[in-house]
């Protein structure tokens, strides 16, 4: 199991691996990667006005999710030179998945992103609203 520390160095140096290897093609264009994603690589997206790295460790058999949510404020806006410090506005989530279960995080902004564990955590995917329509039919 990782330390705290080990976790958020292992994100941090995710982050920049993942910068490096897709960066956009615009200045303005934020990197993303919806995934499927195996363990310890990011999930990095946009959820409302948020950006989000999310990445699991298996955990006997399970997902060990970690999350980070901060404002995605343009350096030119005025909630980025008058607010808050989006380095303290960061939030962080952890939560321990059985393979087919499901989290999902909420925005300000009423949008959702809902994350699902894979069958074994060989997984952590991005789930739309198509499929969580279709696992209550089912």
């Amino acid at each position: 199991m990782f330390t705290r520390n080990q976790c958020l160095k292992l994100a941090a140096g995710a982050l920049v691996a993942l910068t490096a290897a897709s960066i956009p093609a615009h200045a303005d264009e934020l990197a993303q990667n919806l995934g499927p994603v195996g363990p310890h690589e990011p999930i990095l997206t946009t959820v409302g006005s948020k950006r989000i790295i999310a990445f699991y460790e298996p955990d006997s058999g399970r997902c060990a999710v970690h999350a980070v949510a901060w404002d995605n404020a343009d350096a030119d806006s005025v909630i980025a030179k008058f607010g808050p410090d989006p380095a303290y506005s960061a939030v962080r989530v952890r939560i321990s998945l059985n393979p087919g279960q499901m989290v999902q995080i909420d925005s300000p902004a009423n949008k959702s992103l809902s994350l699902q564990c894979g069958d074994n955590a060989e997984t952590l995917a991005i789930v739309g609203p198509n499929k969580l329509i279709a696992g209550v039919a089912e």
